[in-house]
C-alpha cells in the first residue's frame, strides 16, 4: 500500500517554512482507494514568489485549518503504507518538521519517484515532474498544486510498477537500502562503492564540477551524515538536488587527508564549501623584550610587514590560547598581558607565578620557558618527514617540510630506511605551503605527539632534544 503525497509550502526548506497544502493518495498499485486533500494555514504570510507559483494566497489559508489540526489524520492516512513523492526527500523533511513541532515523530519507509525514474526510464535531460509527465504522455492538471501533482505522481508511480523488469523498486524498499536518504540526482551505485577508510571525498554536479570537498576517518559514513542533514536550511536543500556524483581519494591518515582537503579546496572552490577559500588570519601572539630584558607576549592584529608566532582567526581564539600555554608554560600573566595589574600579578600570591612580574625571577629563567613555548608552536627553520600510515598496510605516508615550510605529501613503501632520505623524498608531490596547512601541521602534531618524526638535520635531532608536546 502506498501514501502518494504532495505538499504546498511557504519556502523550500523546512526549517523555517510551513505547509500550505497537502494531498494524499491511497493506491494499491492498481487503484486510488482513498484521498485526503487540504489547505492549511501556515500561521504566517505567503511570500509572493509562492503564490505566483501555486497560485495560494493569504486569503485562501486564512480559514483553512493548521497543520496542528489535520495531523492526526495525516498521520492515520499514512499510517502503515510507504510514503511515496517525486523528490520524496522535500516532502518528508516538511512533514517530520511540523510533526516534531507537535511532539511527535513522523517515520514511514520511503520512495521517491524521481530516483526511480531515473533507474526505469534512464537518459532523460531532465527528471522533473513535468518533463516525466510529458515524455511518459501522463496527463498533470493544476500543476504546482497539491492534489495536481499528486494526481500525477501516482500515474506515475503506476507506470514504474509496471516498467520495472529487475525489482528496483523491490529493492529501494530493503531494510538495507539507503534510497530514501540519497539525493534524488545520485545514482545508488556511486554511494555503494564508497570505502570505510580515511580520505578526502569530492560531489559533482551534473557537468563534473566538483560543488563540495570534504575530508573523513570513514569516507562512507560521513557522506551518508550529509545525506540525513540535508533539509535543515535552504543552502542544504539546494545542495542536495545538485549532487549528481561522487569521488574520492584515499589517504591512509587524517594528516594526509587534512592537508588533501585544504588543497583541493583552494584548488577548485567550491561553492559549497565555505571553510579555507576565503581564510584569513587576522590576529596573532607576538613577543617583544621590555626593558628589564624580560620576553614579553602580547595578542594583537597581523600586519603583512610583521608576522607573528603563530597566527588566529579571532581575537578570542589567540586570547584563548595565549591563557591556555601561559598556565602550561608557567609564564606570568601579566608579561603576557593578560592581566593589566601593577606590581605582582594575580597569580604570585597564589604560587603560580615565580616572581618575574617583580623581577624576583632572573630574566634568563623566564625567558627560556618563553623560548620552550616559542619552540613548541613553530617550526622555527626545522627540517623533517612526517611519517604515518598509508593507503593499505604495505605503505607509509610522508608529509615533507623544510626550513619550517610544507613542501608536500607522498607514500613510500613500508620498509622505510631513515640512511635513505634522498629517495624518500622523491615520494614527495609538491603542494603549496600557507597558513592553513601550517596551522593543520601544527595542530596535529599538538594532537599526535607520538608521530613518527625524520629529521633531516642532525641539529633538528630529538637526542638533542625539543618537545613538540
Amino acid at each position: 500500500m502506498y501514501a502518494v503525497v504532495d505538499l504546498e509550502t511557504t519556502g523550500g526548506y523546512a526549517l523555517r517554512n510551513r505547509v500550505t497544502e497537502v494531498a494524499i493518495y491511497r493506491f494499491d498499485g492498481i487503484r486510488i482507494l482513498d484521498e485526503f486533500h487540504s489547505l492549511v494555514n501556515p500561521e504566517r504570510p505567503i511570500p509572493p514568489f509562492i503564490t505566483q507559483l501555486t497560485g495560494i494566497n493569504d486569503e485562501m489559508v486564512a480559514a483553512a485549518p493548521t497543520f496542528k489540526e489535520i495531523a492526526k489524520t495525516i498521520d492515520e492516512f499514512t499510517r502503515d503504507h510507504v510514503f511515496v513523492a517525486h523528490n520524496a526527500g522535500f516532502d518528508y523533511s516538511f512533514l517530520r518538521r511540523e510533526f516534531k513541532s507537535l511532539g511527535t515523530n513522523f517515520i514511514r519507509k520511503k520512495l521517491c519517484t524521481v530516483r526511480l525514474s531515473r533507474k526505469i526510464v534512464p537518459g532523460l535531460h531532465s527528471y522533473s515532474l513535468g518533463t516525466l509527465c510529458a515524455t511518459l504522455g501522463i496527463p498533470i492538471e493544476n500543476r504546482h498544486r497539491a492534489f495536481g501533482d499528486a494526481r500525477a505522481t501516482v500515474t506515475l508511480l503506476q507506470y514504474l510498477l509496471n516498467n520495472d523488469r529487475v525489482n528496483h523498486i523491490e529493492e529501494a524498499l530493503s531494510r538495507y537500502s539507503r534510497e530514501g536518504t540519497l539525493p534524488p540526482n545520485l545514482a545508488r551505485k556511486e554511494f555503494d562503492l564508497l570505502p570505510e577508510e580515511v580520505g578526502v571525498y569530492y560531489f559533482m554536479d551534473k557537468k563534473g564540477k566538483v560543488i563540495y570537498v570534504g575530508k573523513a576517518k570513514n569516507i562512507r559514513r560521513r557522506v551518508l551524515t550529509h545525506f540525513q542533514q540535508f533539509g535543515r536550511s535552504r543552502r542544504s536543500m539546494e545542495f542536495r538536488n545538485q549532487i549528481h556524483g561522487i569521488a574520492y581519494e584515499l589517504c591512509g591518515n587524517e594528516l594526509v587527508a587534512y592537508l588533501l582537503e585544504s588543497h583541493e579546496i583552494k584548488k577548485n572552490w567550491p561553492r559549497f564549501n565555505r571553510s579555507q577559500r576565503f581564510t584569513r588570519y587576522c590576529w596573532g601572539i607576538y613577543k617583544y623584550c621590555d626593558q628589564n630584558g624580560y620576553q614579553r607576549l602580547i595578542v594583537s592584529k597581523s600586519t603583512k610587514s610583521n608576522l607573528p608566532l603563530i597566527s588566529f582567526k579571532t581575537f578570542d581564539q589567540a586570547w584563548d590560547f595565549l591563557r591556555q600555554q601561559a598556565d602550561r608554560y608557567s609564564l606570568c600573566k601579566r608579561l603576557c598581558n593578560i592581566q593589566t595589574v601593577s606590581g605582582s600579578c594575580l597569580d604570585y600570591s597564589a604560587g603560580n607565578c615565580h616572581g618575574a612580574c617583580i623581577r624576583e625571577e632572573s630574566a634568563s629563567n623566564y625567558n627560556q620557558r618563553v623560548m620552550d613555548f616559542q619552540e613548541n608552536i613553530k617550526y622555527l627553520d626545522n627540517s623533517y618527514l612526517l611519517l604515518g600510515k598509508g593507503r593499505h598496510y604495505q605503505e607509509t605516508s610522508l608529509v615533507l617540510v623544510e626550513n619550517g615550510k610544507y613542501k608536500g605529501f607522498g607514500f613510500a613503501e613500508d620498509n622505510i630506511q631513515e640512511t635513505e632520505l634522498d629517495g624518500l623524498i622523491q615520494n614527495i608531490t609538491s603542494y603549496a605551503d600557507n597558513q592553513d596547512v601550517q596551522r593543520i601541521i601544527d595542530s596535529y602534531l599538538h594532537q599526535h605527539p607520538g608521530t613518527r618524526r625524520i629529521w633531516l638535520n642532525p641539529q633538528d635531532s630529538p637526542i638533542s632534544s625539543r618537545p613538540i608536546s
